[in-house]
């Protein structure tokens, strides 16, 4: 496959990081830290505006600033990168992998955009009524980014597994 295959996909990513930091400034111009917009279905899904300095589920909140950034900034930055490189040199992707991957990298690059400019955290505001599962009243506030990377991450994980499965 040609580089410019290759590349293709990558038009995905950069659809996920634009549309991400445009919702995100969208949330940040007209919402208020810390309050609900919208509200949808009974409170189904709302729109709000908070931040997260941690990553997903506030996993890592009481570390301390210069730990977090390390651990949520740099090192997923070093794993972006070397996930363009082996996308960019292998053949062994499909190209529907390829998709998936590009849209785990366009919501990471998203999140990681807020991580180095956004102080306060990256912008979160999609709010989930989740009914008690797992405890849970409200699922944890999210973005399109997340969306994106969690999305793809299955569709990834199915492909690997249709994969495998095609090949015994």
């Amino acid at each position: 496959m040609n580089l410019k295959n290759k590349l293709i996909p990558f038009s995905l990513a950069a659809f996920v990081i634009a549309l991400d930091q445009f919702t995100k400034f969208l949330v940040v111009k007209n919402i208020p830290l810390h309050t609900i917009k919208f509200s949808f279905f009974e409170e189904l899904l709302r729109i709000v505006h908070v931040r997260n300095k941690a990553i997903a589920f506030s996993i890592g909140h009481t570390l301390p600033d210069n730990v977090r950034t390390v651990l949520f900034s740099f090192f997923p930055l070093i794993i972006l990168i070397l996930l363009v490189i082996y996308v960019l040199r292998t053949n062994e992707v499909t190209m529907p992998q390829r998709w998936f991957l590009a849209g785990i990298f366009g919501g990471g690059l998203g999140n990681l955009i807020d991580r180095f400019f956004r102080p306060a955290g990256v912008v979160d505001f999609i709010d989930v009524k989740f009914f008690g599962i797992f405890g849970l009243e409200r699922w944890p506030t999210f973005n399109v980014a997340d969306s994106a990377i969690v999305v793809c991450g299955i569709l990834l994980f199915i492909s690997l597994f249709w994969k495998k499965k095609e090949s015994l």
